[in-house]
């Protein structure tokens, strides 16, 4: 019988909607069993976020984030069902909540509570703005992308504030809350004598704010604040979207061998013999100059001329895709990106292990 890495794995997974979800299916996929609880008649709140749904009539965005789990229906006030949740809990190795902070504690599951009743428990606690000043502010993404600033740096505009097009703040912060829990799994084994848990937390901002990378560098080290550049890179050219005879083309010319490798793929090799575009910072500082020169060049052919050239010289670039073209690329290149189980079709986990492969067992769990 095949085993997954996370194989005896319990998880109490007392989250929804979309981070701690994506968190706790990660592990799922890893052979952990993920009972998830939900309330009585209503569950988690995506089962509801719909169209479009699936053919059998569950919402789509509840089917992307809750394969390979089991679903408990608990009130959490009822006397019966928290002595089902204290049993369950008891038997867990990790217990996932994002309820507002204190809640879980009114309840009477908190984490010191919890921590006497099963002192090896591993309690990740997820929130929008953290447990102190920012705990009455309900974190749903978009409020974050703004209050974050990520929305401030995306589109084309400072007058119009643009979204990234998924909740990429949530399904950032289920990944850092991933890694957190298997940090805390591998100190727990490490503790001679008994196993020791311990208590995450992460929220939202912060990772919206550790997600900013090298803009966020750029402004807590010079003071400077980023602006929004449509496709373009604040620090780096060409490294945008061009228009080509019949669509975009992205490329990504990460230095100046790569620029000239470019000049070669689209035959401008004097763009890169000209002393003004020697470096990359010679070309960012005369960036919509080179721009045009280039998309005056790429209007000459297709997308997928330009392409072909560009994969010959190894030069990262690709057309621009829908979701459908996306999905059809990667099947081209045999990186399998849908899995069907039993009649419900997901997007493949992008883990490959060489001994313990993820598994898709189960699709998401009807109520209870």
């Amino acid at each position: 019988m095949r085993m997954g890495p996370l194989d005896g794995i319990v998880v109490a997974d007392f989250s929804r909607v979309l981070a701690g979800p994506y968190a706790t299916m990660m592990l799922a996929d890893m052979g952990a069993t993920v009972i998830k609880v939900e309330r009585p008649e209503v569950g988690d709140d995506t089962r509801s976020w719909g169209p479009p749904y699936t053919k059998d009539g569950t919402a789509t965005y509840f089917a992307s984030v809750n394969r390979n789990k089991q679903s408990i229906q608990l009130d959490l006030r009822n006397s019966d069902d928290k002595n089902r949740a204290y049993e369950l809990i008891e038997r867990a190795d990790i217990l996932v909540e994002n309820f507002r902070p204190g809640t879980m504690g009114k309840l009477g599951f908190g984490y010191e509570t919890l921590a006497k009743r099963n002192p090896s428990l591993i309690y990740a606690s997820l929130s929008g703005f953290g447990s102190g000043e920012g705990a009455d502010i309900g974190g749903y993404d978009l409020v974050v992308q703004a209050v974050g600033g990520l929305m401030s740096i995306t589109g084309s505009s400072e007058e119009e504030p643009v979204k990234v097009g998924v909740a990429l703040v949530d399904v950032l912060t289920g990944l850092h809350l991933g890694m957190g829990v298997l940090a805390a799994l591998r100190h727990r084994d490490l503790i001679d004598g008994e196993k020791s848990g311990q208590h995450i937390e992460i929220n939202l901002l912060s990772t919206a704010l550790s997600s900013l990378v090298n803009q966020a560098s750029a402004y807590i080290n010079t003071g400077t604040v980023a602006r929004p550049l449509g496709n373009k890179h604040p620090s780096i050219s060409p490294y945008e979207v061009f228009t080509t005879g019949n669509g975009e083309l992205a490329v990504a010319a990460g230095n100046d061998s790569l620029f000239k490798r470019f000049c070669q793929a689209i035959d401008r090799e004097d763009l890169a013999q000209e002393p003004e575009y020697a470096t990359n910072d010679a070309r960012v500082a005369r960036r919509e100059r080179l721009a045009a020169e280039i998309e005056r060049t790429l209007a000459t052919n297709t997308s997928e001329h330009w392409f072909t050239n560009c994969r010959e010289y190894g030069v990262p670039a690709g057309p621009v895709n829908d979701i459908a073209q996306a999905f059809k690329f990667a099947e081209e290149l045999g990186l399998n990106p849908v899995q069907n189980i039993s009649g419900t079709r997901v997007v493949s986990n992008p883990l490959n292990f060489s001994k313990t492969p993820v598994e898709y067992k189960s699709g998401p769990p009807p109520l209870g």
